[in-house]
């Protein structure tokens, strides 16, 4: 059975909805970041970047034990693996890579940036806090702006590049992000909330992070 070392992030949900929409079965193994869990020997022997998510696939792509990490590559696997959420070729491929690659450079970073100098940097550096929080919200409009002629991000069909925005857009408090401004981000999020896939993971992920 596949393993998903994981916790309640916006990294780490992308690979419970992916399963879920594929119907693969996995197990989640919880790894407490707020303990700093993903820094001990242990996990960094599995994952050297001490980071989650990390996938553990027993029958690799070799019928051997394959262990992946960083959260896109994670999704691509599975779409390869599976036959599922990613197109096989053709212009429509190219923009399922399109977005996620646009998530990778441009909605994650900025709103791990904006969320790090609002909540956790150790001192207010005003610069900073300008810089990212208008970061966010410029890549927000790049995004809401696609999506007004578009019903899923890389097109008519849900794909990973989907659940590659759904994770930090799940989070999007951390970095004081508002969807009340991008209507038709809105409209993209409700819908991809309600699929019973993402609400199952988003239930499991939940559940690794109880309340302190």
């Amino acid at each position: 059975m596949l393993e998903v070392y994981a916790f309640s992030t916006p990294n780490s949900i992308r690979v419970p909805v992916a399963l879920e929409e594929m119907g693969l079965e996995y197990t989640l193994r919880p790894i407490n970041v707020r303990k700093g869990e993903q820094k001990e020997p242990a996990f960094k022997v599995i994952n050297p970047n001490g980071k989650v998510p990390v996938l553990v696939d027993p029958a690799g792509p070799k019928g051997t034990r394959f262990v992946l990490t960083e959260s896109s590559a994670i999704l691509i696997y599975l779409a390869e693996k599976t036959g599922k959420l990613l197109p096989r070729d053709g212009e429509e491929r190219a923009r399922v890579f399109e977005q996620i690659f646009f998530h990778v450079t441009g909605i994650g970073p900025a709103f791990g940036q904006a969320g790090y100098f609002q909540k956790h940097a150790p001192e207010q550096i005003p610069h900073a806090l300008t810089r990212f929080s208008a970061e966010a919200a410029r890549v927000m409009n790049v995004f809401d702006g696609m999506l007004a002629s578009s019903r899923f991000a890389a097109g008519d069909d849900f794909t990973i590049a989907d659940i590659a925005h759904f994770g930090w857009i799940w989070r999007r408090e951390f970095a004081g992000v508002d969807l009340a401004g991008y209507a038709n981000v809105l409209r993209w999020y409700g819908e991809v909330a309600d699929r019973p896939a993402v609400q199952q993971a988003v239930a499991r992920v939940t559940a690794l992070a109880p309340a302190t």
